[in-house]
């Protein structure tokens, strides 16, 4: 039986792909087929193949399906800022419909776990007044959120677990990732997230030196969801 999921973050450069390689890693270690999708990405490399997103490389290295370069990123843009800004100075309108059909793509691929990665939080915008957000929706997925922890993560956490029940979508899990190791009480932060998220705590990742996929897979727990 296949399962699939969003998994978004509480802000941009919380580790949101770390801990999808992650995952993807773990489910693979337990003998699970994997497939991941990174429908829209900015801050992409001029290679000789096309646009390359090192996020989408990270998720397309973790997939036991053959999938191509162009299934797990179909939309790409060259300028490392928002998705919406970078597809309006390269004259793309960036839809909710013209993600959607590469999407259902890769989860037509029946893998046992399918990851659909956003961009930054749970809000970025699209074009005119839709989100990301309207993906998942339309995708009908639920949600696992990937929380950076260091100082205002919880009110950041608080709020994107709203967001997420508001529209409609389940809050399947989320991910502890320890941005700053130094935060300041940070054992209470993290009881106050597990006390006030509506959804089991599948890990805490530490900082780490060299945060591969299998190095993250170990503090992650796919059991928990369900």
């Amino acid at each position: 039986m296949s399962a699939a999921y969003f998994i978004t973050g509480t802000d941009t450069d919380v580790g949101k792909t770390t801990i999808a390689a992650g995952l993807l890693h773990a489910a693979r270690q337990a003998g699970l087929s994997t497939a991941a999708g990174k429908p829209v990405a900015s801050g992409c490399e001029v290679t000789p193949e096309g646009l390359r997103n090192a996020d989408a490389l990270a998720l397309l290295a973790e997939c036991s399906l053959p999938l191509t370069y162009a299934e797990v990123n179909p939309v790409a843009f060259e300028p490392a800022i928002a998705p919406h800004l970078a597809a309006r100075e390269a004259g793309v309108k960036l839809t909710v419909a013209s993600l959607l059909g590469p999407m259902r793509q890769v989860l037509a691929r029946q893998a046992d776990f399918t990851l659909i990665e956003g961009a930054g939080g749970w809000r970025v915008p699209l074009a005119e007044q839709a989100s990301l957000s309207d993906l998942a929706q339309a995708l009908a997925l639920p949600v696992i959120l990937v929380v950076g922890v260091r100082l205002g993560c919880i009110s950041h956490a608080l709020l994107t677990a709203e967001a997420i029940d508001r529209d409609g979508l389940q809050l399947a899990g989320w991910v502890a990732n320890i941005i700053d190791p130094k935060t300041s009480r940070l054992e209470e932060n993290l009881a106050t997230l597990a006390e006030r998220l509506p959804a089991p705590c599948l890990g805490r990742v530490p900082r780490l030196k060299a945060a591969s996929a299998g190095a993250v897979a170990q503090y992650l727990q796919l059991d928990l969801l369900d």
